[in-house]
């Protein structure tokens, strides 16, 4: 008799801190940890669209990776559909040249922001502690903080004869919408802790639109369209309540 006393006592306690783990309707998760960005670019020429059309023959650029601070808020609509929000402290990217570019070393920089919002599924039962997903969503990206090297100013301004030193050239990156595909798994280590890993695969593109001036006054513009279409790994810590 006390036996089974205890063997049924075992049972409610496995099955409470089953139930304790489970995730569902009206859980909320948010997580931080390592984002990575890898770009799989690729570009067109620069091109010249003022003061005459021309395109530099030959020329490109790569996008280097980044490394930044992931973080995540996730709610659980029920125990298999989830929407997460995701935001990377900004990340700032490298520019280098290639093709007759590539003898300018670094061409320019800037910080991406990129907030993306994902409906996720979560296989098996919200008991498990080992969970995968897949995730689809959408994200909007824009640029800050673009900067140029003389470098590739000196190269510009030499491509419409203007003696180095006497012009400036800023350059403006196009901001778009982008989706975003998603898949990965989550473990819950007890009732709150956790962790999560997700590969995304941003299909992304801009254009850098230059202003070449003097004295304030443009005198020419140029453009290059970049495909960066980055794979983004992301390894969190979780913690649900």
């Amino acid at each position: 008799m006390m036996k089974t006393k205890l063997f049924a006592l075992a049972a409610i306690a496995a099955l409470g801190s089953g139930s304790a783990l489970a995730q569902k309707a009206g859980d909320w998760q948010v997580g931080a940890g390592w984002l990575h960005f890898a770009p799989q670019d690729s570009s067109e020429p620069l091109t010249f669209t003022a003061p005459r059309a021309a395109v530099v023959p030959g020329s490109g650029a790569n996008v280097d990776s980044s490394d930044t601070l992931g973080l995540s808020a996730q709610y659980f609509i029920d125990s298999h559909w989830a929407v997460e929000g995701v935001l990377g402290v900004p990340p700032k990217f490298k520019l280098q040249g290639a093709g007759t570019l590539g003898p300018i070393g670094e061409l320019g920089e800037a910080r991406q922001w990129s907030p993306t919002l994902l409906a996720k599924y979560y296989f098996l039962e919200g008991e498990a502690k080992l969970r995968p997903f897949v995730g689809l969503g959408v994200t909007y990206v824009w640029y800050s903080d673009v900067k140029l090297t003389p470098g590739l100013q000196g190269a510009l301004a030499s491509r419409v004869g203007i003696p180095a030193g006497r012009s400036t050239t800023s350059a403006d990156l196009d901001s778009s919408f982008a989706p975003v595909f998603n898949l990965g798994a989550a473990y819950q280590f007890d009732q709150h802790w956790g962790m999560s890993f997700s590969v995304s695969y941003i299909p992304l593109k801009t254009t850098a639109n230059l202003t070449t001036s003097v004295a304030g006054v443009p005198v020419a513009t140029s453009e290059s369209r970049l495909k960066v279409n980055p794979i983004v790994p992301y390894l969190a810590v979780t913690y649900k309540f």
